[in-house]
């Protein structure tokens, strides 16, 4: 992009113009995508829809603007990728999208069954004989085991298509891990000390202190 900048640039000033008036030229025309304020706030991706701006915010819509024929068309410009080079990099992409969540799926839901279930049970039967001690400890325990099996049955109806399985990943998947992760988020704070099978929270960011 840089390059196919310079090389507008340059035409302009081989073509006659002034280095001054060919930089103001190129700024007034460019000057709608300078942002001042704070780029990580809420504000800037309304403001960039105001002035037309893309808005790249997932990996299957920015791999897809990749492969986009305007940005082939740069990258053939400026001898950087041709089509098919640019075809074969999506498509690379895509994959390893979906091979990490893929991966990471297996990763959670193994987690939850082989670890988190199991101590949420032996908790659990620790209220057998006063259960009104238990608090909300019932509901969020169903509550993971209702959402991790949600999750299951959307990992198995993923389409096959790279393109289609990284797009079901962002908008489906995720959302859904999500929702596991915050089940067991509540479980983390609800279960007797030494029964969470895995580092909380509080010994990772403090156990250096001991």
């Amino acid at each position: 992009i840089m390059a196919s900048g310079m090389s507008v640039l340059s035409s302009l000033i081989e073509g006659g113009m002034s280095h001054r008036d060919a930089v103001a030229k190129m700024f007034k025309e460019n000057r709608h995508v300078i942002f001042t304020g704070n780029g990580y706030s809420a504000e800037w991706p309304v403001e960039a829809q105001k002035r037309g701006l893309p808005n790249l915010h997932t990996t299957p819509v920015a791999v897809a603007t990749f492969n986009s024929p305007k940005a082939k068309e740069l990258f053939k410009s400026m001898g950087v990728f041709t089509d098919e080079e640019c075809d074969a990099r999506t498509e690379v992409m895509f994959e390893n999208y979906t091979t990490t969540l893929n991966i990471e799926v297996g990763t959670l839901l193994d987690m939850v069954e082989t670890g988190i279930l199991p101590a949420c049970a032996k908790d659990m039967a620790t209220y057998a004989s006063m259960p009104a001690l238990a608090g909300e400890r019932k509901d969020v325990y169903i509550g993971i085991k209702t959402e991790s099996d949600k999750l299951k049955a959307l990992f198995e109806k993923k389409p096959h298509d790279l393109r289609a399985e990284a797009t079901y990943f962002c908008d489906i998947i995720k959302p859904q891990m999500l929702a596991v992760r915050a089940m067991v988020d509540k479980a983390e704070g609800l279960l007797e000390a030494g029964l969470y099978p895995y580092p909380t929270y509080e010994e990772i960011i403090w156990s250096h202190h001991s």
